[in-house]
């Protein structure tokens, strides 16, 4: 890819003509490479790329990339602002609450300036429906958790032997936010995979890479586009370890 589409590219993800300066190594990089590159390529929608990146610069605590990729997703109309709001939550489960509530945040601060650079009066955000949070009867609730676990992880549900499965794991995770409207099932896996490669975990990277390719939900390839587009915005190194679960869980993948 040349300059110019490189370019073009670039202007097109970040919704911006401030380009990153080819006067650097890294700044020669992120357009050639980035832009040039991984964010050109097929194999994913720039829809799935944002999640990836989203979730990358979000747990990385980058302020500025966080609020330019918020800002760039919402003003180029990939992601609607309830659908970022629904990513904040499911980020939240598997990046931590503190990360979270400043995602929020530059989420409110972009959507404030889209609307100001338009000469617009910003809307609210949207207001919320009570049915959305499921089952009241706790019992119910569980056995819908146990239920969506399952169906999830592709393995059976933990025993509710201590606080993190019963409350955390059964009655919040898999009884409440995987079963949320707002993200497809497909979209939950993408954010969910970029997450726990972040994390360094590796059961629950194992886990979910495996379901996500077993269940049908992600291809190989898909999954694939995910290690790259993962690995540019978190690191090569961590990259590497997706990588190797993803042809792990390949090569277990039932005929």
């Amino acid at each position: 890819m040349n300059d110019s589409q490189a370019d073009r590219t670039a202007t097109e993800v970040l919704t911006t003509d401030q380009l990153p300066s080819a006067l650097t190594p890294f700044g020669r990089a992120s357009r050639d490479f980035l832009y040039g590159q991984v964010w050109s390529r097929p194999g994913l929608s720039r829809r799935d790329r944002r999640w990836v990146t989203l979730t990358c610069v979000a747990a990385a605590d980058s302020p500025d990339p966080i609020e330019e990729h918020v800002h760039a997703a919402l003003a180029g109309g990939d992601i609607d602002l309830a659908e970022m709001l629904e990513f904040v939550l499911h980020f939240a489960v598997y990046c931590g609450w503190p990360k979270a509530s400043h995602l929020e945040g530059a989420v409110g601060r972009q959507w404030d300036r889209i609307h100001r650079e338009r000469g617009e009066e910003t809307p609210p955000w949207p207001v919320l429906d009570n049915g959305t949070l499921g089952p009241g009867d706790m019992e119910k609730r569980l056995e819908r958790g146990v239920e969506e676990f399952i169906d999830v992880n592709l393995t059976p549900a933990p025993p509710a032997n201590s606080p993190y499965r019963h409350a955390g794991i059964l009655g919040f995770v898999f009884g409440h936010v995987w079963q949320r409207p707002g993200l497809t099932r497909r979209e939950r896996r993408i954010i969910t995979v970029a997450s726990v490669a972040i994390d360094d975990s590796p059961l629950p990277l194992r886990t979910h890479v495996g379901a996500a390719l077993h269940s049908g939900d992600l291809t190989k390839e898909e999954m694939d586009e995910i290690v790259l587009q993962f690995a540019a915005y978190y690191g090569f190194a961590k990259g590497d370890a997706l990588a190797d679960a993803v042809e792990a869980a390949w090569a277990a993948k039932p005929a």
